[in-house]
This record gives structure tokens, C-alpha cells and sequence, in this order.
């Protein structure tokens, strides 16, 4: 029978091999996920939270895509645009040439002072941390997430949160929430579900689910057992 999800592990794996073996740059993937989570979003403004890592520079690309519609998007971002690395940087560098608002955002201090922004925000994307995540939050993110889970609903008639691949603080493999984790209303999921998915306790933080192709060829997830059960 064909599993229908990904542990942490089968995602990094799906990724190496769709770059290494498949000729597919990785900044390819990074655009497809951002665009596919970009088709969810139908309306401004948006802010985007965006970690350090390629979760983040999922981030940039949906910002992109959004501001190409004319949305109005911000970004913030917890470390100077310096410290990114790789296709994160890259897609980082294109929003800042194309005069998307990107503010650092890196001490717990900085998150109190823009929480009004995230305040009138209509939906906030969640691009802090994906599914390589587990164990406990480090600042600033446990503050970034907290911030966000007290705006969500209260002060924006219909303010939604979207998360990119996987809500921050939640484990993709045991499904278990850390300390903090983001309490999504949509999570964009790439390729597949994950196993933590399934577990009761972590429902609650998913909201609706909707998996996103990001343009893996076929071949390489059926080599990988994944199919419908």
C-alpha cells in the first residue's frame, strides 16, 4: 500500500534528490512552494514572518507573488538580511530590489514593537521554522509566535494565519506543539502531508490542509513509495 505523507527525513531526502539527481535547482522548488501558497492568500495586507532558514524564503517568494497582484505585503525578518544563505538570500535579494518592506525584526523586543502592524494585517503568513524543527524555541521566535497566536481574530474581523509547509513549534514527525507553536486557520503543506499531521493534539494548530505541488517529478516520489493509500 502507498503512504500518503513524509517524515522529516523523506522531506530532505525528496529535496537532495529532486537537486542531485534530477538537475531541479533548488531555487526552483522554493519558487513553486511560494507560488502555490501565494494562489491562497485573496487578499491585503499581508505580513509575512520569515525565519532564517528556507522556510523563509518561501516567504520572499510569496511577498513577490502577492505584490505582483497588487497586495499590499510587509516582511519581517529575524536576522539581518545578511546572515541568509542560499536560495533564501537570493529570493530575499529580489524582494528588497523590488521595494518590498522588509524589516528586521531579530530581538523579542522588536516583535512587541510591531505587533500592531501584525494587528491589521488580514492574514499573516507564518514562514518562521518548517519541518526540520524540533525540540525547544529560541528567541525571538517563541515571542513572534506568541505575538502572532494573541492578534490572530481579535482585532481584524476574518484575520486568518497561513503556514508555510508546517505551523512554527509544531513537529512534523510526533505531531507534538512546543512551547509556543502557531494556531494556523490554513497550512500550505508541500508535496505531502506528515506524519505528526495525524495526531489528534496537533489539529488544532493545522486548520485546514492543503498540500501544494512544488514540481517534483513523479518518478522520484513513486521510487519514494508515496501515493495515495
Amino acid at each position: 500500500m502507498l503512504k500518503s505523507f513524509l517524515t522529516r527525513d523523506e522531506v530532505r531526502d525528496v529535496d537532495r534528490r529532486a537537486i542531485e539527481e534530477y538537475g531541479l535547482p533548488g531555487v526552483v522548488l522554493m519558487e513553486n512552494a511560494g507560488r502555490g501558497c501565494a494562489a491562497l492568500i485573496d487578499e491585503g495586507p499581508v505580513v509575512i514572518c520569515c525565519g532564517k532558514g528556507n522556510n523563509g524564503g518561501d516567504g520572499f517568494v510569496i511577498a513577490r507573488h502577492l505584490d505582483n497582484r497588487g497586495i499590499e505585503v510587509e516582511i519581517f525578518l529575524v536576522c539581518p538580511p545578511d546572515q541568509l544563505r542560499g536560495d533564501a538570500k537570493i529570493n530575499c535579494d529580489v524582494a528588497v530590489k523590488a521595494g518590498i518592506a522588509v524589516r528586521v525584526a531579530s530581538d523579542f523586543s522588536d516583535w512587541l514593537e510591531i505587533a500592531p502592524r501584525i494587528e491589521r494585517a488580514r492574514w499573516v503568513v507564518d514562514a518562521l521554522l518548517g519541518t526540520g524543527f524540533n525540540g525547544e524555541l529560541r528567541e525571538p521566535y517563541r515571542t513572534a509566535i506568541r505575538i502572532v497566536n494573541n492578534r490572530t481574530g481579535n482585532t481584524v474581523q476574518g484575520q486568518r494565519v497561513l503556514a508555510v509547509d508546517v505551523p512554527s513549534g509544531l513537529d512534523v514527525d510526533t505531531g507534538l506543539p512546543a512551547s509556543e507553536c502557531i494556531k494556523a486557520d490554513v497550512t500550505a503543506t508541500f508535496v505531502a502531508t506528515k506524519p505528526g499531521f495525524r495526531v489528534p493534539g496537533a489539529r488544532p494548530f493545522l486548520g485546514r490542509v492543503e498540500v501544494i505541488d512544488i514540481g517534483v517529478p513523479r518518478r522520484l516520489l513513486t521510487a519514494l513509495g508515496l501515493g495515495k493509500e
